[in-house]
């Protein structure tokens, strides 16, 4: 029993981590470049643009005004089309991306947005174009707290990969839905609310970590 036990949850766990870390990699692909775009085609951005910034402003909240569940039934057709499937592992990928990204671009915003614009006048003054003011003053200067945001986004799609799970889509929440909650096994429940504790607890302190040692104000 216990055995099969372990086997359940190692299998959901990497199944877990697998579904996070490669829509995770994705968010940080697209989310961190959006939040730049964000803030330079701002009103008193470099790259000031009212244009860009309210059109994309309207696609990312909207995005994330749809509760994952909703988002991820939706997104079903284009799902299949993508990955050739709408059930298991891969398939979550793709609603566990669409949802991270808009959530981590706007944290990345914030960020980005408490960059002493000081700097970025000093930058201007030595003849720094607008790329290099990206590229070497904002990003760096930012870095902490979009790391920060980065793992507030993965602890949000752990839990989001546990309703994922819940549906079909494999995991931690398709083990606890399966034989947790379906054949009333609270030992199993119990279980995996543990692993995916421990799970959340390690992701917040390895991104504490690296975010408190690249936090510039503490130097």
């Amino acid at each position: 029993m216990y055995n099969q036990l372990i086997d359940l949850l190692i299998t959901g766990t990497i199944d877990t981590l697998l579904m996070v870390g490669i829509s995770a990699l994705f968010a940080f692909i697209i989310g961190l470049p959006l939040a730049v775009i964000f803030v330079c085609t701002s009103e008193h951005g470099i790259y000031p643009s009212k244009g860009i910034n309210q059109t994309l402003g309207w696609i990312v909240n909207i995005t994330r005004s749809v509760p994952f569940l909703i988002l991820m039934v939706a997104l079903i057709p284009i799902t299949r089309f993508i990955v050739g499937t709408s059930y298991g592992v891969w398939a979550a990928i793709v609603p566990l991306t669409i949802a991270a990204t808009p959530f981590f671009a706007r944290i990345a915003e914030v960020s980005l947005r408490e960059v002493d614009s000081g700097l970025i006048e000093a930058a201007q003054a030595i003849g720094c174009n607008r790329k290099q003011i990206v590229w070497y003053v904002l990003l760096p200067e930012a870095l902490s707290g979009i790391i920060a945001g980065f793992t507030v986004t993965l602890v949000t799609m752990i839990n989001s990969s546990a309703i994922a799970g819940a549906i079909g889509a494999g995991g931690l929440g398709d083990i606890a839905y399966r034989y947790g909650y379906q054949r009333f096994d609270m030992q199993i429940m119990l279980a995996v609310i543990l692993v995916l504790v421990v799970l959340v607890m390690f992701v917040q302190a390895v991104g504490d970590t690296f975010s408190a040692h690249l936090d510039k104000r503490k130097i």
